[in-house]
């Protein structure tokens, strides 16, 4: 409790900005977005609120839902959402978290992508109360002179503190100037637009910092920051995305959503509460009591925000009905489970070690022995545990692994 600020704000600033900073990983600074919440709350004039996304490929995953919840959260307080479609930063390529210089797609496929994401984000936000702005608008019209202009308000020793350019540096990796532009663009997006407000993942951190600048340089009032976490993938390691193909689409069927959600681990499950959905803290608490019946909660409500009322009830007892209501010893494959084909002629026993390490999930015999140890290796419906270090399985015939917490893998001829 800081009594100091809850002297200097309203109760209804302060109600405002717990209800914002949920899940959040830092605002930056938080006490001038408290001073910018107040104002409005004051003068009753909504604040801008910005959060920018590139159109590089057609889908919204849940990833993506996280920062569309959050400006949910600021729309629901009576706030203007400036949902940028980066049309022009996206044929750059955003080079973030990139150990090689990005792939630029074409200005067409920027367009089609650009079309699906104004459909999609509507399953959350409100379309009358969301204004959708290309950059594209501004930035086709700047000369060069204006784009030297630009260069002039940053140097390339700020450019290169950035992590990843510092390191790609540090690695002899190429840096395109291009790359160099890229943050100075979606910067000037902030002030042109005059947010007030920029939201973000926290690997964004440096390119919001930069608008930030950029609306000091132009005399600009500074945005305040909110950054967002990555959320983790169906894997449970890499942050969620299409090119790691661990992701669950938004505009997936309900039942195919349901069922990849149940199958994410029960540590990871408590971290989509948190981001994808407005259960408090004291009812996640309640729902610790049984994981299990937890994990239905879930995904029946991420299903129903996606699709329409009673579409998670049904995508469940669906689920139910295929896997049992219990579900607990039992084994849950998860949609797209790699398949792995034994090519040797049948009747044969293979080592269970062998198939794992021949199919690419575990890369030695090492750490399939060591997961072997550990009781980590389960097969069949019923999850029974191998032990033995030499087991083999018969064909022709099907399997389902489960190694460790995250992986499963079906083994047939």
């Amino acid at each position: 409790m800081n009594l100091e600020r809850d002297q200097k704000f309203s109760e209804k600033t302060l109600l405002d900005f717990e209800k914002i900073k949920r899940g959040t990983v830092e605002i930056i600074p938080e006490e001038q977005l408290l001073e910018k919440l107040e104002k409005s709350n004051q003068e009753k004039k909504p604040l801008k609120v910005k959060a920018g996304f590139d159109p590089t490929a057609p889908d919204l995953h849940l990833g993506h839902l996280v920062l569309l919840r959050k400006l949910k959260h600021f729309q629901d307080l009576g706030h203007e959402i400036q949902f940028l479609i980066g049309d022009f930063t996206g044929m750059i390529g955003d080079p973030t978290g990139r150990s090689a210089t990005r792939k630029r797609i074409t200005e067409k496929e920027v367009i089609e992508n650009a079309k699906t994401y104004e459909e999609q984000v509507f399953k959350i936000l409100n379309r009358d109360k969301t204004k959708i702005v290309f950059n594209s608008v501004w930035c086709k019209k700047m000369n060069f002179e204006d784009v030297l202009g630009l260069t002039a308000r940053f140097t390339v020793a700020r450019m290169v503190e950035r992590d990843d350019f510092s390191k790609r540096l540090a690695a002899g990796e190429s840096i395109s100037l291009i790359e160099f532009i890229y943050p100075l663009i979606q910067g000037y997006d902030s002030v042109e637009l005059g947010s007030d407000i920029e939201l973000g993942g926290n690997d964004q951190k440096f390119n919001l910092l930069v608008g930030r600048e950029l609306q000091k340089e132009y005399k600009k009032d500074q945005q305040a920051i909110v950054t967002m976490p990555l959320l983790v993938g169906l894997d449970g390691q890499k942050k969620m995305s299409k090119s790691f193909d661990n992701y669950i689409g938004i505009t997936e069927k309900p039942y195919p959503m349901f069922a990849k959600i149940m199958s994410i681990s029960d540590e990871l499950m408590w971290n989509y509460f948190i981001l994808l959905t407005d259960f408090s803290e004291s009812e996640m608490e309640k729902f610790k009591k049984d994981p299990f019946e937890a994990k239905k909660i879930l995904g029946t409500t991420i299903v129903n925000d996606l699709h329409s009322n009673n579409s998670g009830e049904e995508a469940r007892k669906h689920w139910e009905m295929e896997k049992g209501s219990s579900g607990r010893n039992k084994m849950v494959i998860p949609p797209g489970t790699p398949e792995y084909i034994i090519q040797e002629k049948t009747p044969c026993s293979i080592s269970v070690i062998k198939i794992i390490t021949d199919s690419g999930l575990e890369k030695s015999t090492s750490a399939v022995r060591r997961l072997i140890d550990s009781g980590a290796i389960k097969i069949g419906e019923n999850l029974e545990t191998i032990h033995d270090l030499d087991f083999k399985l018969n064909f022709p015939g099907e399997y389902v692994l489960r190694i460790g917490k995250k992986k499963y893998l079906i083994v047939k001829n």
